[in-house]
Formats: C-alpha cells, sequence, structure tokens
C-alpha cells in the first residue's frame, strides 16, 4: 500500500531500498519489499522480523499501470540499483528533487538536489540511460522554483534534455512553507521549455481538486496537476462532483488498509487527516492499539473479523500484551521505589526524635512518640 505526501515526502530513500527482499505476501497477494530491521532484530515480541520498506497491490497496477515510485537519491550508482528492484512493478521512477524536509535535504536529496543541478543531471542521466531501455518504463523528477524565472528556466533546459520524460514543479521556492500560498508566475514558462522538448508538465501547489486541476490545467497550458494537502484529508477530491464525506472516505481506507496489512502506525495518522478533529471520536482513534480497537470506534462490525486476523498477522494483540506487561512493571518498580523511600523517611524521623528527646525521656518512650 504505498502511501506518499507528495512535495513533503516520505519518498523512499535509495538506501532503504538496496538490500531488500522481494516477496509476495501469501495472506493478502501484495508484493513487499521487506528487509530487517537496522538494528537487526525485533525488539517487542510478536513484532514482524522484518520490517516493509514498500508495498503495491499487482492487481491493481496490472489493471491502471499508473504506480509511479518516488525515489529519494543523492547518488546515481545508487538511484540505478535502488530503482531496478522496484522497476518491474511499477509504471515510472520519479526523483524527489522538491523535498524541502530536513530528512531529505540533510543528505543531499530532495531540494538540496537544486543547488546541485550537475548531480541532478547525472542521476537522471543514469536512470534514463540503465533503466528505461530495460525495463521499458519512463523517468521523471519532481523540483521546485529557483528564486528567479532565468534560474529556473535555466534549470529547466537542462533537466528536459536528460531524456526524462515527465516533468513536476511544485510551484513555491524551497523556503516557502505549505501556509505560504503557490506562485505561478513562473508557470507557463516552465510549461513551455517542457513541450518544446516533449515532455510532459504537471503542477503542483494550492491544488484543491480535480475541477480546479482541469481549469488551472487549461489556464497555464500544463498537461497536468498534482493534488497533495487536500487528497490527505479527502481522497475523492480526485472524482468529479462533490466530496464523499469523511465517514465514507474513512470506512474506504481503513478497509484498504486491512487488506494491505498497513502498518498500524500509518493507519492512525492517515485517518487522523480524514476525520475532522471537532469529532468525539479522534481522542478514541489516537487511544486505540490495534485494528479490532480502531473498528470498534469506527463503528465498523462488518469488518471486525478481518481486522481480528490483521492483528494476528501483525502480531500486535502480543505487542499489545508486552507493552501492558512492560508498562506494569515500571508501575510495580515505581511503587517499589516509593515504598522504600517511605520506609527510609519513616526511619529518619525516628532517628530524629530520639535524638532530641528530652533530657530524662527513656529511649522506649521517644520511640513510642
Amino acid at each position: 500500500m504505498p502511501t506518499k505526501r507528495d512535495g513533503t515526502g516520505p519518498e523512499t530513500v535509495d538506501r532503504a531500498l538496496i538490500g531488500t527482499t522481494r516477496r509476495v505476501n501469501a495472506r493478502t497477494g501484495m508484493i513487499e519489499f521487506s528487509r530487517l530491521p537496522s538494528n537487526g532484530h525485533s525488539n517487542a515480541p510478536g513484532t514482524p522480523a522484518e520490517s516493509v520498506i514498500y508495498r503495491l497491490d499487482p492487481v491493481r497496477e496490472s489493471q491502471t499501470r499508473r504506480l509511479i515510485f518516488q525515489l529519494g537519491t543523492s547518488d546515481p550508482a545508487r538511484a540505478v540499483a535502488a530503482a531496478r528492484i522496484v522497476a518491474p512493478d511499477v509504471a515510472g521512477i520519479d526523483v524527489n528533487a522538491g523535498c524541502p524536509k530536513p530528512f531529505s535535504t540533510s543528505g543531499g536529496m530532495g531540494a538540496a538536489l537544486l543547488r546541485t543541478p550537475d548531480l541532478l543531471v547525472e542521476i537522471l542521466e543514469a536512470l534514463v540511460k540503465e533503466v528505461v531501455p530495460e525495463f521499458g518504463i519512463a523517468v521523471s523528477v519532481k523540483i521546485r522554483l529557483l528564486e528567479t524565472a532565468e534560474e529556473t528556466e535555466a534549470l529547466v533546459r537542462r533537466l528536459v534534455r536528460t531524456g526524462i520524460a515527465g516533468l513536476t514543479v511544485h510551484c513555491r521556492t524551497t523556503p516557502m512553507r505549505p501556509r505560504e500560498r503557490a506562485i505561478r508566475g513562473q508557470l507557463r514558462l516552465v510549461g513551455d521549455v517542457c513541450r518544446e522538448a516533449g515532455v510532459a508538465c504537471v503542477m503542483n501547489g494550492d491544488v484543491d481538486g480535480r475541477e480546479q486541476a482541469e481549469d488551472l490545467i487549461k489556464e497555464f497550458g500544463v498537461d497536468g496537476a498534482m493534488i497533495a494537502t487536500a487528497a490527505e484529508k479527502n481522497p475523492s477530491c480526485f472524482r468529479p462532483g462533490k466530496l464523499a464525506g469523511w465517514e465514507e472516505v474513512a470506512r474506504q481506507y481503513v478497509q484498504f488498509a486491512i487488506e494491505a496489512e498497513n502498518k498500524f502506525g500509518n493507519t492512525k495518522f492517515s485517518l487522523q487527516q480524514l476525520i475532522p478533529g471537532r469529532e468525539p471520536m479522534c481522542k478514541r482513534i489516537i487511544a486505540a492499539k490495534t485494528y479490532t480497537e480502531l473498528v470498534e470506534v469506527l463503528g465498523l462490525d462488518d469488518m471486525r473479523d478481518a481486522a481480528a486476523e490483521v492483528d494476528r498477522a501483525l502480531g500486535m494483540e502480543a505487542a499489545k500484551k508486552h507493552k501492558q506487561e512492560r508498562k506494569q512493571a515500571e508501575t510495580d518498580k515505581k511503587a517499589q521505589k516509593k515504598r522504600r523511600r517511605d520506609s527510609n523517611d519513616s526511619v529518619q524521623v525516628k532517628r530524629r526524635v530520639l535524638d532530641e528527646r528530652p533530657a530524662g525521656l527513656s529511649m522506649a518512650a521517644a520511640s513510642a512518640l
């Protein structure tokens, strides 16, 4: 179940993917790329021995061939090595050169690549040369605007000459945050440069739904529009017409999550974006520790059996029990420390009484005070 918040991550980093094992989950039919955790073992009883780095549904993908794998990288060789692992199962590889978050830029990835255009060009050329002919899929890149139109144009002209099939431009500069309105003054220029080179141009930034996307495509002469934040709140924004209610969206999402055995923490996080914060059940969702508890909170009675099966498959009941036992042990330890402290305080009080007893008062009488 691939998840992505476009422009803000998380893309899948090349180092995380390299060394994974591809397998088909016999319970779900999902293709999973997994590896041992970085510490080499599982910490809590009942938790899976391996971490799933990337997961996809081969049935849905075979029907649509639209799944694009976004890659975080800062090295041509690693980019190719990582891309080769997933290339047989996806429709394209997109290099993330737009994420401004420190987890990405600190490693020279994401928007940091905009400051090293030679390296970005090398990465794209390597992918086009090594991956495209071998697997017959497309390579694309996602960038942000530079400070001036001249700088942006120069960069885009270099990128479209690498052989990429598509370029997405997030209409904000790297320092800009999501709360700042997207700027579209350079968008037509970027679209024109891409069109000259035969490269598809997709816009991103403050696109709230399908109708607005279609209007912006016509206005700026680009080939497509990418929806990010609005899709986190309600993914029905991609379809024509009125948005679905959060209840319908949440139900469908939980069903997908259970079918894919999605990581529970990820499921809870996504639900918190889908469900309005004023809803009373939000606190109960945050407190839920298993899929069984989650469907109970949401009133999804028809999913109880499936939720219980996923809990067993993911070892969540055992992990929950282990956590409760650990919490109880910590509570007992604190109580034991308090008893010892109270006992020590009592002894010290008695010693002070004995030391401060009036002259002529017997030891026995002082001890009884």
